[in-house]
Parts: structure tokens; C-alpha cells; sequence
């Protein structure tokens, strides 16, 4: 995106050096009037979203970039204002104004382009004010000396449809500077967010590039053609508010991203709500009908293991609940996986051997099933395997697909003789659960000889 705006300005660039009839110059002090209005609100909005992000990360860049923009709104809405003052002539307090702001401005987007993650501490977002007291200070200044002030742009002759518009020096080389900062902060956004790969973490950012490089673009078309001080409309005009209106894209997708974090964080609070009232209330009263059947003497011991059994399952999935409730979604499969395995295996005084591929990842439903299917596997292996050790590995194969395997070296079973047994229920289970995933299982066994449940997805 900011090679396309480097691009377009380039190109913009090129036709106004050679003054070709493509160049649009149109004399219309409402359509001014109507981009100005439009860049100043869009100023003033991504500023305030600045002002935000800076009271979370406490970013020197994102407080740099907030006073820049507040400058550059200020500047649009004092040319506004002042056009309702007498007092002075036209074209000198008003412009340079706008010149001075508008050149402090450049610097610093610069000076956030170079900050980079530097944190600020002592800072507040009272420092948002900093930058009307710059504006006042200057407009002071210049109204003080508004009677020795050179009109900065004058309109001379003008040729067929196009004027000839003369600017100070001054001008001349405030537009420059201006415009090599701007230039030179494109290029610096752009290449922190491709080295640190920002394009989806932070939308404002990405989208700084391109919109700084056609703000830079638009002031060297300042320089040769200052219209923004005039009624005429030039293609610097155009290049400035398609640097705002990318602005207003970026601010876009930045608040759509923070109000579904938001979201995010709303479902993640309940979940651990949910896990809190499961554990404090589901676990606690199936651990106290533990303990109680297991001091009954009264009923036959078939009767009370088989209670104690059912119990303990039920306490197996209401803690597998609240630990899938209550954890992080960002958690590695790895560490979720050997955490779900260990809880069985200890329930059951069993150990485990694991191998697991940190680097695997997979989406928050896919991670539900292959847990499942390690509990289950892990469950049957100790249980009905009659093993005191389970080994459990994760790797990816060189075609990219991925293996979650589970061995024992117990008793083993005949599948094909499982199906209308607890065990055969077990295995459909886990083989729907693998569908779900796009993948497959794969339970190989013999009598006398261990399981091994592998998922290959």
C-alpha cells in the first residue's frame, strides 16, 4: 500500500512538473471550504484515538502522532476562523499561520516515526494540550506583528485556466521541510510494521504509510503550487485529503478491532465466570458424594465401586470444564494437551512420557476435540489397558499435517469386537471428534500387545 501511495504521488508529481492539460485546476472556494472541513474532522478523530491508545501503552509515538494531527486540525480551523477577524490583510497572519503548524506537524510525525516503542512514564493526556498551546502562542506572535508581515502567496497573472500563484521563501522551504519528513516517516511506519509484522495487531499503523507518503506528496505539490491558500483547487489538495480519507481507513479498522477485542475479553470474563461457579459449587458437591459412598459399608462393593467410578468421571468432566473455561484461548496445544492428559493420569496414580510440538497451533473448537480425544484415549489406556505409564506425541510431518498419538503397552483389545461395549463408545467418540476436525484416527490394537490411538489431521 505505500508503494501504490508513492505511486500516485510520484505520478501526481510528475504532471504538475510538466504542466500537462491532465493537471485539474479549478477556482471553487466551496469545494475548498467542503476538504478542508472534511480533513480537519478526520484530523481530529484519529487524534482522539491517539490520545487513547497513548493512555494505554503510554507509546511516545502514539502521543507524537495525536499532537501532530491536533495541529494539523488546528490549522484548517484557524484559516477558518480568522477569515471572520479584521484587522489584518489577507494572506499574512492566516497563512503563516497555517505554514507554521502545518511544518511543526511534519516534525512530529517524524519524531513518532523515530520513536518507535518507546514508552514514556510522567506522562498524561493532559500533554494532548501541549499543541493548543503551540497554536496559541504562535497565533499571538503573528497577530502582534501582523502589520509587518508580507503577504505570503499572491495570485499574479494567470495563464488561459491555470493562475500563477508566487509564495515567500519562506514558504517555499517550510513546504519542503514539510514534506521530506512526511516522505521520510512513510517509509519508517512501513518498514516497522513489515519488521515486526504489525499488519494485523495494528490497523492505524499499516495504513500510516501510504497516507503519509501521499501527505508528503501533496506538500511538494504545495511547493509548486500553493493552492491551499487560495481559491483554486490543484491536485495537492486531492493528494492531501486521499492522505486523510486512508487515515479514516485505518482509524476504521482500528476501532472495529478494539470493540471485538472488547468483545473478546467480555466472553473470556464470563467463561471464567462459568468455571468459578462449576468449581465452586458442580465439583464441590460431586467430591462430597465421593467421599460419602466410599464410607458406605452397606451396599455391596460391586454396587459402591462402581458409584466411586461413576464419580469420579463426573468430577473428570467437570474439572476438564472449568479448565477449559477458565484458561486463555491463546494457550500453546502442546501445554493443553499434556495438562489434560496429566489430570487423568493422576487421577489414576498413572505417569506419563511426552513429546509434544510446541509450535503446533489450531483454532479454539479444533483444540476442544483433541483434548476430548486425549482424555479419552489416556482414560481407556489406564482403565481398561491396566497400564501405570501413557506416552502422548505431537509432531507435524513434512507434508504439513499433524499426528496426536497415544500408546500404552497394556492388555490391549480386538477392535473389531469393541463396538456395543463402554469402550466401543469411547472410540466412535474420538473417530466423529477427528471428523469434526477434518482428519482421521487411527486405533491399532491387539490382545496382549498395547494401543495406540493415533489423529492425523
Amino acid at each position: 500500500m505505500t508503494l501504490a501511495g508513492w505511486a500516485v504521488g510520484l505520478t501526481t508529481t510528475v504532471l504538475v512538473l510538466g504542466a500537462t492539460p491532465l493537471v485539474p485546476t479549478y477556482r471553487n472556494a466551496a469545494l475548498h471550504i467542503v476538504l478542508d472541513t472534511a480533513d480537519t474532522c478526520v484530523a481530529l478523530l484519529v487524534a482522539y484515538l491517539l490520545l487513547g491508545r497513548f493512555g494505554r501503552s503510554r507509546r511516545l509515538q502514539d502521543l507524537l502522532l495525536a499532537e501532530a494531527l491536533l495541529l494539523l486540525a488546528l490549522s484548517g480551523l484557524g484559516i477558518a476562523l480568522l477569515e471572520f477577524v479584521s484587522g489584518y490583510t489577507p494572506g499574512t497572519v492566516d497563512v503563516w499561520f497555517s505554514v507554521g503548524l502545518r511544518s511543526v506537524a511534519g516534525v512530529l510525525v517524524l519524531l513518532a516515526a523515530l520513536a518507535r516503542d518507546r514508552v514514556v512514564e510522567g506522562w498524561t493526556q493532559r500533554s494532548f494540550l501541549v499543541p493548543w498551546a503551540v497554536a496559541g502562542a504562535a497565533l499571538a506572535m503573528l497577530w502582534g506583528a501582523r502589520g509587518q508581515l508580507p503577504v505570503a502567496v499572491v495570485e499574479q497573472t494567470t495563464e488561459g485556466q491555470r493562475p500563477l500563484l508566487t509564495e515567500q521563501p519562506l514558504v517555499f522551504t517550510a513546504w519542503s521541510v514539510a514534506a521530506a519528513c512526511f516522505l521520510m516517516a512513510s517509509v519508517i511506519f512501513t518498514q516497522q510494521v513489515v519488521r515486526d509484522r504489525l499488519d494485523e495487531s495494528d490497523q492505524l499503523l499499516m495504513w500510516a504509510g501510504p497516507a503519509f507518503a501521499l501527505a508528503g506528496f501533496a506538500r511538494i505539490s504545495y511547493t509548486l503550487f500553493p493552492s491551499l491558500y487560495s481559491e483554486w483547487v490543484h491536485t495537492g489538495d486531492l493528494l492531501r485529503t486521499a492522505s486523510y480519507v486512508i487515515l479514516l481507513i485505518g482509524a476504521t479498522r482500528e476501532i472495529r478491532q478494539y470493540w471485538t477485542a472488547q468483545a473478546d475479553i467480555a466472553v473470556l470474563e464470563d467463561r471464567r465466570r462459568l468455571a468459578r461457579e462449576l468449581h465452586d459449587g458442580v465439583v464441590q458437591e460431586l467430591g462430597y458424594i465421593r467421599i460419602v459412598t466410599d464410607g458406605l459399608r452397606t451396599i455391596p462393593d460391586a454396587t459402591r465401586q462402581g458409584l466411586l467410578e461413576s464419580c469420579d468421571r463426573a468430577l473428570d468432566e467437570a474439572r476438564a470444564a472449568v479448565d477449559a473455561l477458565g484458561r486463555s484461548p491463546d494457550e500453546p496445544l502442546g501445554l493443553v494437551l499434556h495438562r489434560a492428559a496429566r489430570q487423568v493420569a493422576e487421577r489414576y496414580d498413572a505417569t506419563l512420557e511426552v513429546d509434544l510440538d510446541p509450535t503446533i497451533t489450531v483454532g479454539a473448537a479444533h483444540r476442544h476435540a483433541l483434548v476430548r480425544i486425549t482424555r479419552e484415549a489416556v482414560s481407556n489406556a489406564i482403565r481398561h489397558g491396566r497400564v501405570t505409564c501413557v506416552r502422548l506425541h505431537l509432531a507435524r510431518d513434512s507434508d504439513g499435517r499433524c499426528r496426536l498419538r497415544v500408546a500404552d503397552a497394556g492388555q490391549g483389545f480386538d477392535p473389531a469386537a469393541a463396538p456395543g461395549t463402554s469402550t466401543g463408545f469411547g472410540l466412535t467418540s474420538m473417530s466423529d471428534r477427528a471428523a469434526g476436525l477434518q482428519g482421521t484416527v487411527d486405533i491399532r490394537s491387539q490382545p496382549g500387545q498395547g494401543t495406540t490411538v493415533e489423529v492425523t489431521w
